[in-house]
Protein backbone atom coordinates (compact mmCIF):
# COMPACT_ATOMS: atom_id res chain seq x y z
CA UNK A 1 0.00 0.00 0.00
CA UNK A 2 2.95 2.45 0.78
CA UNK A 3 4.53 1.90 -2.09
CA UNK A 4 1.46 2.43 -4.22
CA UNK A 5 0.66 5.45 -2.71
CA UNK A 6 4.21 6.50 -3.36
CA UNK A 7 4.09 5.45 -6.93
CA UNK A 8 0.29 7.58 -6.94
CA UNK A 9 1.78 10.70 -5.69
CA UNK A 10 5.42 10.56 -8.04
CA UNK A 11 2.76 10.10 -10.66
CA UNK A 12 1.18 13.08 -9.83
CA UNK A 13 4.11 15.53 -9.07
CA UNK A 14 6.57 14.56 -11.80
CA UNK A 15 4.23 15.83 -14.96
CA UNK A 16 3.62 19.29 -13.13
CA UNK A 17 7.05 19.78 -12.47
CA UNK A 18 7.78 19.00 -15.97
CA UNK A 19 5.16 20.94 -17.52
CA UNK A 20 6.25 24.19 -15.29
CA UNK A 21 9.68 23.78 -16.46
CA UNK A 22 8.45 23.22 -20.31
CA UNK A 23 6.22 26.49 -19.88
CA UNK A 24 9.09 28.27 -18.04
CA UNK A 25 9.62 31.05 -15.36
CA UNK A 26 9.08 34.61 -14.97
CA UNK A 27 11.22 34.28 -12.10
CA UNK A 28 13.50 31.34 -10.55
CA UNK A 29 15.17 31.93 -6.97
CA UNK A 30 18.04 29.54 -7.06
CA UNK A 31 20.65 27.43 -4.22
CA UNK A 32 19.35 29.21 -1.31
CA UNK A 33 17.99 27.73 2.09
CA UNK A 34 14.38 26.69 1.08
CA UNK A 35 12.53 27.06 4.54
CA UNK A 36 8.88 26.95 3.47
CA UNK A 37 6.75 27.78 6.24
CA UNK A 38 5.47 24.69 7.28
CA UNK A 39 7.80 24.20 10.20
CA UNK A 40 9.88 21.57 8.12
CA UNK A 41 13.74 21.73 7.79
CA UNK A 42 15.11 24.00 5.16
CA UNK A 43 16.81 22.42 2.09
CA UNK A 44 18.95 23.73 -0.50
CA UNK A 45 17.06 24.28 -3.49
CA UNK A 46 14.77 27.00 -5.95
CA UNK A 47 11.49 27.98 -6.26
CA UNK A 48 9.85 29.08 -10.26
CA UNK A 49 7.08 31.67 -10.06
CA UNK A 50 5.08 32.28 -13.40
CA UNK A 51 3.27 35.43 -13.06
CA UNK A 52 1.69 36.00 -9.28
CA UNK A 53 1.72 32.23 -8.46
CA UNK A 54 4.50 29.85 -7.17
CA UNK A 55 5.02 26.96 -9.93
CA UNK A 56 7.37 24.79 -8.81
CA UNK A 57 9.27 23.78 -6.39
CA UNK A 58 12.61 21.54 -5.46
CA UNK A 59 15.96 20.57 -5.04
CA UNK A 60 16.82 22.05 -8.60
CA UNK A 61 14.66 23.22 -11.38
CA UNK A 62 15.38 22.67 -14.94
CA UNK A 63 14.41 25.23 -17.35
CA UNK A 64 14.48 28.65 -18.46
CA UNK A 65 13.65 31.89 -16.86
CA UNK A 66 13.11 35.73 -17.96
CA UNK A 67 14.68 36.22 -14.45
CA UNK A 68 17.31 34.39 -12.04
CA UNK A 69 18.00 35.43 -8.58
CA UNK A 70 21.36 33.24 -6.98
CA UNK A 71 19.99 32.74 -3.36
CA UNK A 72 23.38 30.93 -2.75
CA UNK A 73 23.77 31.75 1.53
CA UNK A 74 20.52 33.15 1.47
CA UNK A 75 17.11 31.63 3.05
CA UNK A 76 13.80 31.37 0.60
CA UNK A 77 10.91 31.77 2.92
CA UNK A 78 7.56 32.62 2.55
CA UNK A 79 6.86 36.69 2.25
CA UNK A 80 6.25 37.86 6.11
CA UNK A 81 2.40 37.91 7.26
CA UNK A 82 2.02 40.81 9.46
CA UNK A 83 -1.47 39.76 11.40
CA UNK A 84 -1.31 42.97 14.00
CA UNK A 85 -0.98 45.91 12.02
CA UNK A 86 -2.24 49.72 11.83
CA UNK A 87 -1.00 51.07 8.46
CA UNK A 88 -4.57 51.94 7.31
CA UNK A 89 -4.16 55.05 6.67
CA UNK A 90 -0.92 55.44 6.01
CA UNK A 91 -0.61 53.12 2.82
CA UNK A 92 -2.91 55.82 1.47
CA UNK A 93 -0.46 58.58 2.18
CA UNK A 94 1.89 56.28 0.34
CA UNK A 95 1.20 52.84 -0.95
CA UNK A 96 5.20 51.82 -1.12
CA UNK A 97 5.23 50.63 2.61
CA UNK A 98 8.72 50.70 3.02
CA UNK A 99 9.29 50.04 6.45
CA UNK A 100 7.17 46.72 6.18
CA UNK A 101 8.81 45.55 2.71
CA UNK A 102 12.59 45.89 3.95
CA UNK A 103 11.37 43.83 6.94
CA UNK A 104 10.38 41.13 4.52
CA UNK A 105 6.21 41.81 5.11
CA UNK A 106 4.30 40.90 2.23
CA UNK A 107 0.78 40.72 3.81
CA UNK A 108 -0.58 43.71 6.50
CA UNK A 109 -3.56 42.56 8.36
CA UNK A 110 -5.75 45.69 9.66
CA UNK A 111 -8.55 46.78 11.68
CA UNK A 112 -7.45 45.83 15.48
CA UNK A 113 -10.51 47.17 17.51
CA UNK A 114 -11.10 50.34 15.19
CA UNK A 115 -11.34 49.47 11.08
CA UNK A 116 -11.22 51.93 8.23
CA UNK A 117 -15.06 50.48 7.72
CA UNK A 118 -18.35 50.50 7.95
CA UNK A 119 -18.62 55.13 8.39
CA UNK A 120 -22.24 54.76 8.41
CA UNK A 121 -24.99 56.36 10.62
CA UNK A 122 -23.20 58.37 14.07
CA UNK A 123 -19.42 58.06 11.72
CA UNK A 124 -18.55 60.06 8.79
CA UNK A 125 -17.86 58.79 5.90
CA UNK A 126 -13.67 58.06 5.54
CA UNK A 127 -11.92 60.29 3.01
CA UNK A 128 -8.42 59.77 0.75
CA UNK A 129 -6.46 61.46 -1.88
CA UNK A 130 -5.79 58.98 -4.65
CA UNK A 131 -4.83 60.32 -7.71
CA UNK A 132 -5.71 63.97 -7.12
CA UNK A 133 -9.12 63.04 -6.12
CA UNK A 134 -11.03 62.99 -3.01
CA UNK A 135 -12.58 59.47 -2.69
CA UNK A 136 -14.84 58.50 -0.09
CA UNK A 137 -16.51 55.21 1.48
CA UNK A 138 -18.80 54.18 3.74
CA UNK A 139 -18.32 50.61 4.22
CA UNK A 140 -15.13 48.09 5.07
CA UNK A 141 -16.04 46.68 1.28
CA UNK A 142 -15.31 50.42 0.36
CA UNK A 143 -11.81 50.50 2.09
CA UNK A 144 -10.77 47.84 -0.01
CA UNK A 145 -11.59 49.34 -3.01
CA UNK A 146 -10.25 52.69 -2.53
CA UNK A 147 -7.16 50.96 -1.46
CA UNK A 148 -6.57 48.83 -4.60
CA UNK A 149 -7.41 52.03 -6.64
CA UNK A 150 -4.38 53.81 -4.61
CA UNK A 151 -2.03 51.05 -5.23
CA UNK A 152 -0.10 49.23 -2.57
CA UNK A 153 3.46 47.35 -2.35
CA UNK A 154 2.40 45.10 0.39
CA UNK A 155 -1.17 42.95 0.60
CA UNK A 156 -4.16 44.41 2.78
CA UNK A 157 -6.52 42.30 4.55
CA UNK A 158 -8.38 43.65 7.66
CA UNK A 159 -10.84 42.33 10.45
CA UNK A 160 -13.68 44.47 11.55
CA UNK A 161 -13.53 46.54 14.72
CA UNK A 162 -16.12 46.36 17.46
CA UNK A 163 -15.14 50.11 18.32
CA UNK A 164 -15.95 51.42 14.56
CA UNK A 165 -19.25 49.59 14.49
CA UNK A 166 -20.54 50.61 18.15
CA UNK A 167 -19.46 54.11 17.68
CA UNK A 168 -21.65 53.70 13.82
CA UNK A 169 -24.47 53.52 16.38
CA UNK A 170 -23.64 54.90 19.69
CA UNK A 171 -21.73 57.95 18.21
CA UNK A 172 -19.39 59.34 21.64
CA UNK A 173 -22.29 58.16 24.11
CA UNK A 174 -21.56 56.00 27.20
CA UNK A 175 -24.98 55.07 26.92
CA UNK A 176 -26.24 51.62 27.07
CA UNK A 177 -26.99 50.07 23.44
CA UNK A 178 -31.17 49.08 23.43
CA UNK A 179 -32.14 45.92 22.21
CA UNK A 180 -32.18 47.31 18.45
CA UNK A 181 -28.80 49.12 18.70
CA UNK A 182 -27.25 46.09 19.11
CA UNK A 183 -29.11 44.14 16.72
CA UNK A 184 -28.12 47.30 14.07
CA UNK A 185 -24.14 46.62 15.09
CA UNK A 186 -24.66 42.57 14.37
CA UNK A 187 -26.14 43.97 10.97
CA UNK A 188 -23.00 45.86 10.15
CA UNK A 189 -21.02 43.26 11.24
CA UNK A 190 -22.41 40.83 9.09
CA UNK A 191 -21.90 43.48 6.23
CA UNK A 192 -18.21 43.98 6.63
CA UNK A 193 -17.94 39.87 6.77
CA UNK A 194 -19.17 39.77 3.59
CA UNK A 195 -16.94 42.81 2.27
CA UNK A 196 -14.36 40.74 3.12
CA UNK A 197 -13.35 40.98 6.40
CA UNK A 198 -11.53 38.41 8.61
CA UNK A 199 -13.46 38.63 11.86
CA UNK A 200 -14.20 40.66 14.13
CA UNK A 201 -11.11 42.72 15.78
CA UNK A 202 -11.63 44.19 19.58
CA UNK A 203 -10.31 46.71 21.50
CA UNK A 204 -11.51 46.40 24.96
CA UNK A 205 -9.06 47.91 26.71
CA UNK A 206 -10.50 51.91 26.81
CA UNK A 207 -13.71 53.37 25.27
CA UNK A 208 -15.60 52.89 23.02
CA UNK A 209 -14.24 49.01 22.79
CA UNK A 210 -14.69 48.76 26.54
CA UNK A 211 -17.96 49.85 26.36
CA UNK A 212 -19.05 46.41 24.89
CA UNK A 213 -20.41 43.62 27.46
CA UNK A 214 -18.96 39.80 26.99
CA UNK A 215 -22.56 38.84 26.09
CA UNK A 216 -22.49 42.04 23.39
CA UNK A 217 -19.30 40.35 21.69
CA UNK A 218 -20.59 37.11 21.80
CA UNK A 219 -23.57 38.13 19.80
CA UNK A 220 -21.38 39.62 17.45
CA UNK A 221 -19.02 36.76 16.93
CA UNK A 222 -21.90 34.47 16.59
CA UNK A 223 -22.63 36.57 13.16
CA UNK A 224 -18.34 35.97 12.58
CA UNK A 225 -19.11 32.12 12.97
CA UNK A 226 -21.71 32.25 9.89
CA UNK A 227 -18.56 33.84 7.64
CA UNK A 228 -16.08 31.53 9.16
CA UNK A 229 -13.94 34.22 10.78
CA UNK A 230 -12.01 34.46 13.72
CA UNK A 231 -12.09 36.84 16.92
CA UNK A 232 -9.23 38.88 17.73
CA UNK A 233 -8.83 40.47 20.49
CA UNK A 234 -6.95 43.08 22.38
CA UNK A 235 -7.93 41.75 26.42
CA UNK A 236 -9.50 44.05 29.00
CA UNK A 237 -6.81 44.40 30.91
CA UNK A 238 -3.39 43.44 30.42
CA UNK A 239 -2.34 44.21 33.84
CA UNK A 240 -3.49 42.90 37.61
CA UNK A 241 -6.83 41.42 35.54
CA UNK A 242 -5.10 39.89 32.77
CA UNK A 243 -6.41 36.19 34.19
CA UNK A 244 -9.98 37.56 34.18
CA UNK A 245 -9.51 39.05 30.95
CA UNK A 246 -8.01 35.89 28.73
CA UNK A 247 -10.71 33.86 30.29
CA UNK A 248 -13.18 36.21 28.99
CA UNK A 249 -11.75 36.24 25.58
CA UNK A 250 -11.59 32.15 25.89
CA UNK A 251 -15.40 32.37 26.82
CA UNK A 252 -16.31 34.44 24.11
CA UNK A 253 -14.51 31.95 21.62
CA UNK A 254 -16.06 29.38 23.37
CA UNK A 255 -19.76 30.62 23.01
CA UNK A 256 -19.63 32.10 19.58
CA UNK A 257 -17.69 29.00 18.47
CA UNK A 258 -15.18 31.23 16.78
CA UNK A 259 -11.03 31.03 16.94
CA UNK A 260 -9.41 33.42 19.26
CA UNK A 261 -6.07 35.88 18.92
CA UNK A 262 -4.74 37.05 21.51
CA UNK A 263 -3.72 40.62 19.87
CA UNK A 264 0.08 40.73 22.22
CA UNK A 265 0.17 38.69 24.51
CA UNK A 266 1.91 39.70 27.85
CA UNK A 267 1.70 40.72 31.46
CA UNK A 268 1.65 44.85 31.42
CA UNK A 269 1.97 45.52 35.39
CA UNK A 270 4.93 45.08 37.48
CA UNK A 271 2.94 43.41 40.45
CA UNK A 272 2.34 40.39 38.28
CA UNK A 273 5.66 39.72 36.64
CA UNK A 274 6.96 36.51 36.25
CA UNK A 275 3.47 34.86 36.12
CA UNK A 276 3.27 34.03 32.36
CA UNK A 277 3.11 30.83 32.99
CA UNK A 278 -0.01 30.81 34.41
CA UNK A 279 -1.84 32.42 31.54
CA UNK A 280 -0.33 29.79 29.32
CA UNK A 281 -1.77 27.74 31.82
CA UNK A 282 -5.42 28.96 31.20
CA UNK A 283 -4.82 28.77 27.09
CA UNK A 284 -3.42 25.07 27.41
CA UNK A 285 -6.57 23.89 29.52
CA UNK A 286 -9.00 26.39 27.09
CA UNK A 287 -7.26 24.24 24.07
CA UNK A 288 -7.57 20.64 25.70
CA UNK A 289 -11.27 20.90 25.71
CA UNK A 290 -11.65 22.02 22.02
CA UNK A 291 -11.62 25.92 21.94
CA UNK A 292 -9.14 27.13 19.30
CA UNK A 293 -7.78 29.65 21.18
CA UNK A 294 -4.27 31.06 20.41
CA UNK A 295 -2.17 34.17 20.43
CA UNK A 296 0.76 36.69 18.77
CA UNK A 297 3.52 38.91 20.50
CA UNK A 298 5.95 41.42 19.18
CA UNK A 299 8.99 40.98 20.32
CA UNK A 300 9.75 44.28 22.64
CA UNK A 301 9.12 44.89 26.32
CA UNK A 302 7.58 48.23 25.75
CA UNK A 303 4.23 48.83 24.27
CA UNK A 304 2.67 51.58 22.70
CA UNK A 305 -0.28 53.60 23.72
CA UNK A 306 -1.32 57.19 24.29
CA UNK A 307 -0.42 59.35 27.41
CA UNK A 308 -4.28 60.06 27.33
CA UNK A 309 -4.71 56.14 28.45
CA UNK A 310 -3.85 57.34 32.01
CA UNK A 311 -7.30 59.33 31.89
CA UNK A 312 -10.07 57.29 33.74
CA UNK A 313 -12.52 55.88 30.74
CA UNK A 314 -15.58 57.71 32.36
CA UNK A 315 -13.76 60.85 31.83
CA UNK A 316 -13.51 60.11 27.71
CA UNK A 317 -17.19 60.02 27.27
CA UNK A 318 -18.73 62.40 24.40
CA UNK A 319 -15.55 62.63 22.18
CA UNK A 320 -12.29 64.49 22.48
CA UNK A 321 -13.54 67.82 23.33
CA UNK A 322 -15.75 66.87 26.49
CA UNK A 323 -12.60 65.12 28.09
CA UNK A 324 -10.86 68.79 27.42
CA UNK A 325 -13.50 70.17 29.06
CA UNK A 326 -13.07 68.00 31.74
CA UNK A 327 -9.65 68.68 32.07
CA UNK A 328 -9.87 72.10 32.43
CA UNK A 329 -12.16 71.92 34.96
CA UNK A 330 -10.80 72.33 38.86
CA UNK A 331 -13.51 70.20 40.49
CA UNK A 332 -13.50 67.38 37.71
CA UNK A 333 -9.25 67.53 37.73
CA UNK A 334 -9.34 65.75 41.46
CA UNK A 335 -11.78 63.32 41.24
CA UNK A 336 -9.40 61.96 37.48
CA UNK A 337 -6.29 62.30 39.92
CA UNK A 338 -7.75 60.44 42.47
CA UNK A 339 -8.51 57.75 40.23
CA UNK A 340 -5.15 57.80 38.51
CA UNK A 341 -3.56 57.25 41.58
CA UNK A 342 -6.20 55.07 43.29
CA UNK A 343 -6.93 52.93 39.98
CA UNK A 344 -11.18 52.29 38.69
CA UNK A 345 -12.71 48.51 39.17
CA UNK A 346 -11.97 46.73 35.73
CA UNK A 347 -9.59 49.21 34.22
CA UNK A 348 -6.25 48.82 33.12
CA UNK A 349 -4.25 51.52 34.40
CA UNK A 350 -1.27 52.36 32.53
CA UNK A 351 0.06 54.75 35.49
CA UNK A 352 -0.03 52.43 37.92
CA UNK A 353 1.26 49.53 35.83
CA UNK A 354 4.43 51.04 35.34
CA UNK A 355 4.86 51.94 39.55
CA UNK A 356 4.21 55.77 38.84
CA UNK A 357 7.53 55.72 37.40
CA UNK A 358 7.51 58.62 34.68
CA UNK A 359 11.08 57.48 33.58
CA UNK A 360 9.22 54.40 31.83
CA UNK A 361 7.13 56.73 30.00
CA UNK A 362 9.04 57.70 26.54
CA UNK A 363 6.92 60.08 24.08
CA UNK A 364 6.59 58.92 20.43
CA UNK A 365 4.25 62.22 19.76
CA UNK A 366 5.40 64.51 17.10
CA UNK A 367 5.90 67.31 19.47
CA UNK A 368 8.73 69.37 20.31
CA UNK A 369 9.67 66.66 23.46
CA UNK A 370 9.49 63.90 21.09
CA UNK A 371 12.34 61.18 22.24
CA UNK A 372 12.32 62.24 25.52
CA UNK A 373 11.23 60.25 28.52
CA UNK A 374 8.47 61.56 30.75
CA UNK A 375 10.29 62.76 33.95
CA UNK A 376 12.92 64.60 31.56
CA UNK A 377 9.81 66.36 30.21
CA UNK A 378 8.29 67.16 33.64
CA UNK A 379 11.67 68.62 35.11
CA UNK A 380 11.94 70.71 31.67
CA UNK A 381 8.16 72.01 32.12
CA UNK A 382 8.54 72.49 35.58
CA UNK A 383 11.76 73.99 35.58
CA UNK A 384 12.71 71.10 38.59
CA UNK A 385 10.41 72.55 41.12
CA UNK A 386 10.31 69.90 43.95
CA UNK A 387 7.04 70.90 45.03
CA UNK A 388 5.24 70.57 41.35
CA UNK A 389 2.43 68.45 40.95
CA UNK A 390 3.28 65.94 37.97
CA UNK A 391 -0.40 64.79 37.24
CA UNK A 392 -1.39 68.48 37.25
CA UNK A 393 1.18 68.99 34.75
CA UNK A 394 0.14 65.91 32.85
CA UNK A 395 -3.07 67.45 32.54
CA UNK A 396 -1.64 70.82 31.11
CA UNK A 397 0.63 69.26 28.54
CA UNK A 398 -2.26 66.43 27.54
CA UNK A 399 -4.62 70.04 27.19
CA UNK A 400 -1.70 72.08 24.98
CA UNK A 401 -1.63 68.91 23.15
CA UNK A 402 -5.37 68.53 21.91
CA UNK A 403 -5.68 65.68 24.38
CA UNK A 404 -3.55 63.03 22.65
CA UNK A 405 -0.04 62.65 23.08
CA UNK A 406 1.47 58.89 21.37
CA UNK A 407 4.16 57.33 24.17
CA UNK A 408 5.70 53.84 24.70
CA UNK A 409 5.42 52.30 28.19
CA UNK A 410 8.48 50.00 29.39
CA UNK A 411 5.84 47.84 31.45
CA UNK A 412 6.28 43.84 30.34
CA UNK A 413 9.59 41.65 30.85
CA UNK A 414 11.59 39.56 28.28
CA UNK A 415 11.04 36.19 30.51
CA UNK A 416 7.35 36.51 30.01
CA UNK A 417 7.78 37.53 26.87
CA UNK A 418 9.91 35.00 25.92
CA UNK A 419 8.10 32.71 27.43
CA UNK A 420 4.81 33.57 25.48
CA UNK A 421 6.78 33.69 21.74
CA UNK A 422 8.06 29.88 22.36
CA UNK A 423 4.65 28.59 22.81
CA UNK A 424 3.57 26.63 19.49
CA UNK A 425 0.35 28.43 18.81
CA UNK A 426 2.12 32.02 19.30
CA UNK A 427 2.63 34.05 16.34
CA UNK A 428 4.44 37.23 15.45
CA UNK A 429 2.89 40.76 14.86
CA UNK A 430 3.86 44.38 14.94
CA UNK A 431 1.72 46.44 16.33
CA UNK A 432 3.02 48.95 14.04
CA UNK A 433 2.70 51.02 10.86
CA UNK A 434 4.04 51.69 7.25
CA UNK A 435 6.09 54.07 8.30
CA UNK A 436 9.60 55.40 6.13
CA UNK A 437 13.01 56.96 6.93
CA UNK A 438 12.35 60.31 4.71
CA UNK A 439 9.52 62.07 3.40
CA UNK A 440 5.83 62.68 5.07
CA UNK A 441 6.04 59.31 6.70
CA UNK A 442 9.10 60.64 8.58
CA UNK A 443 7.32 61.80 11.79
CA UNK A 444 7.23 61.79 15.25
CA UNK A 445 9.38 58.83 17.24
CA UNK A 446 7.48 55.68 16.84
CA UNK A 447 8.11 52.79 18.64
CA UNK A 448 10.82 50.53 16.72
CA UNK A 449 8.96 47.55 16.14
CA UNK A 450 7.27 49.83 13.10
CA UNK A 451 11.05 49.47 11.56
CA UNK A 452 12.20 46.27 12.93
CA UNK A 453 9.82 43.36 14.15
CA UNK A 454 10.12 40.66 11.88
CA UNK A 455 14.26 40.81 11.78
CA UNK A 456 14.42 41.29 15.12
CA UNK A 457 12.77 37.51 15.55
CA UNK A 458 15.49 36.32 13.06
CA UNK A 459 18.29 37.77 14.62
CA UNK A 460 17.96 38.41 18.56
CA UNK A 461 15.47 34.95 18.98
CA UNK A 462 16.98 32.99 16.56
CA UNK A 463 20.66 33.73 15.62
CA UNK A 464 21.74 35.00 19.12
CA UNK A 465 19.31 34.06 21.53
CA UNK A 466 18.59 30.52 20.42
CA UNK A 467 15.27 30.45 21.52
CA UNK A 468 13.12 29.43 18.47
CA UNK A 469 14.84 27.34 15.49
CA UNK A 470 15.43 29.15 12.31
CA UNK A 471 12.26 27.18 10.80
CA UNK A 472 9.73 27.76 13.73
CA UNK A 473 10.71 31.81 13.84
CA UNK A 474 9.47 31.35 10.14
CA UNK A 475 6.49 29.67 10.78
CA UNK A 476 5.26 31.64 13.43
CA UNK A 477 5.87 34.82 10.89
CA UNK A 478 3.69 32.92 8.35
CA UNK A 479 2.20 29.92 8.02
CA UNK A 480 0.94 30.22 11.77
CA UNK A 481 -0.76 33.64 10.65
CA UNK A 482 -2.26 32.71 7.60
CA UNK A 483 -3.97 29.49 9.26
CA UNK A 484 -5.27 31.82 11.87
CA UNK A 485 -7.13 34.37 9.46
CA UNK A 486 -8.13 32.06 6.79
CA UNK A 487 -5.63 33.27 4.03
CA UNK A 488 -4.79 29.95 2.66
CA UNK A 489 -3.02 30.41 -0.58
CA UNK A 490 -0.30 32.12 1.19
CA UNK A 491 1.84 31.55 4.03
CA UNK A 492 3.57 28.58 2.61
CA UNK A 493 6.53 27.86 -0.53
CA UNK A 494 4.37 25.50 -2.75
CA UNK A 495 3.22 25.25 -5.83
CA UNK A 496 -0.40 26.42 -6.50
CA UNK A 497 -0.12 29.66 -3.75
CA UNK A 498 0.59 33.06 -4.42
CA UNK A 499 3.96 34.13 -4.73
CA UNK A 500 4.69 36.03 -1.67
CA UNK A 501 8.15 35.40 -0.84
CA UNK A 502 11.43 36.73 0.96
CA UNK A 503 14.85 36.30 0.89
CA UNK A 504 17.05 36.87 3.79
CA UNK A 505 20.54 36.96 4.90
CA UNK A 506 20.51 34.51 8.78
CA UNK A 507 23.41 35.48 9.46
CA UNK A 508 23.33 39.03 9.56
CA UNK A 509 19.65 40.26 9.18
CA UNK A 510 18.73 42.41 12.52
CA UNK A 511 16.74 45.31 13.76
CA UNK A 512 18.43 48.57 13.48
CA UNK A 513 15.70 51.14 14.69
CA UNK A 514 15.94 51.74 19.11
CA UNK A 515 13.67 53.48 20.96
CA UNK A 516 15.23 56.91 20.90
CA UNK A 517 16.45 56.43 17.06
CA UNK A 518 13.52 54.74 15.51
CA UNK A 519 14.31 55.77 11.60
CA UNK A 520 16.52 53.29 10.90
CA UNK A 521 15.56 50.31 8.34
CA UNK A 522 17.08 46.96 9.33
CA UNK A 523 19.84 45.09 7.54
CA UNK A 524 19.87 41.73 6.14
CA UNK A 525 16.71 41.56 4.06
CA UNK A 526 17.81 40.95 0.65
CA UNK A 527 14.93 40.34 -2.03
CA UNK A 528 11.19 40.65 -1.66
CA UNK A 529 8.17 39.26 -3.69
CA UNK A 530 4.68 40.34 -3.88
CA UNK A 531 2.61 38.96 -6.26
CA UNK A 532 5.22 37.38 -8.24
CA UNK A 533 7.07 41.07 -8.67
CA UNK A 534 9.77 42.07 -6.99
CA UNK A 535 9.33 44.69 -4.84
CA UNK A 536 12.61 44.47 -2.51
CA UNK A 537 15.70 43.79 -5.05
CA UNK A 538 19.24 43.52 -3.37
CA UNK A 539 18.00 45.75 -0.32
CA UNK A 540 16.65 48.56 -2.23
CA UNK A 541 12.91 49.31 -3.13
CA UNK A 542 11.83 48.95 -6.85
CA UNK A 543 8.96 50.91 -6.84
CA UNK A 544 6.49 48.25 -7.46
CA UNK A 545 2.83 48.42 -5.46
CA UNK A 546 1.89 45.13 -6.90
CA UNK A 547 -0.57 44.24 -3.26
CA UNK A 548 -3.84 43.54 -3.44
CA UNK A 549 -6.95 43.50 -0.96
CA UNK A 550 -7.55 39.99 0.74
CA UNK A 551 -10.88 39.52 1.48
CA UNK A 552 -11.97 36.68 3.23
CA UNK A 553 -14.03 33.79 1.05
CA UNK A 554 -16.86 31.62 2.40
Amino acid sequence: MRALLCAVVLGILVPASGLAAEEGYDLVIRNGRVVDGTGNPWFVGAVGIRGDRIVAIGRSLPGSAKREIDATGLVIAPGFIDIHSHSDSLLLEDGHAQSKIRQGVTTEILGEGGSAGPNQGKLAPRKAEVDGQTISWTTLGGYFETIEKSKTSTNVASYVGNGTIWRCVMGNSFERPTSADIERMKELVDEAMTDGALGLSSQVMMPPGSLATTDDLVEFCKVVKRHGGIYSTHIRNEGTAVFKSVKEAIEIGERAGVPVDIIHLKIADQQYWGRMNEVIALIEAARKRGVNVQANVYPYTRGNNNLVSIIPPWAHEGGRQKLLERLKDKETRKKIKRDVIAGVPGWYNHYTAVGGDWSRMLVSANNSFRGLTMDRVMTIRTKGRKDADLLEELFDFLIEQNGSISTVYAHHTEKDMNLALSQPWCSVGSDGSAYAIEGRLRRGNPHPRNFGTFPRVLGVYVREAKLLTLEDAVRKMTSLNAAKVGLHDRGVLRAGQFADVTVFDAERVIDKATYTEPFNYPQGIRYVVVNGQLVLESGKHTGARPGRALRRKP
